[in-house]
């Protein structure tokens, strides 16, 4: 699987990071959970940063998240669920405690308006087209 991550800062695309993933996942489910987590630790990482420039952080607005697998945000929200292997079950509640937390919301996303798959599949230009508009021009 690959993964891919897009963070924005005041609607501006300020990082993207894009990588095959370490492990085989034997399902799209996990597999969305090892990717969550990096752009969850991607997030902290920015918002601390952040801090440290002295740019103050309002602590109860939360980083703001869209995944476009809608068992993985059902699943977030469900405290009975886990996962049999073990990497993906250390994504999966390192993620579900952020989301706890209130460091990041996750919210889910139409495929077709997902920016990120730009980073982790080929698409055709028309779709290309549809995602970025007259950015790319």
């Amino acid at each position: 699987s690959h993964s891919g991550h897009l963070l924005f800062l005041n609607r501006a695309p300020i990082k993207w990071h894009s990588q095959k993933q370490q492990t085989a996942e034997t399902s799209a489910f996990s597999s969305e959970f090892v990717a969550l987590k990096g752009c969850v630790e991607d997030a902290e990482h920015l918002r601390f940063k952040l801090r440290m420039f002295g740019i103050p952080m309002v602590d109860e607005h939360a980083t703001n998240m869209f995944c476009d697998n809608e068992s993985v945000v059902k699943n977030l929200t469900n405290l009975d669920s886990n996962l049999n292997k073990k990497h993906s079950s250390v994504a999966c509640h390192f993620t579900r405690w952020c989301v706890a937390a209130g460091i990041v919301t996750l919210s889910w996303i139409a495929t077709a308006e997902n920016l990120v798959d730009c980073f982790t599949k080929r698409l055709a230009e028309a779709k290309r087209n549809c995602l970025f508009g007259n950015w790319t021009c």
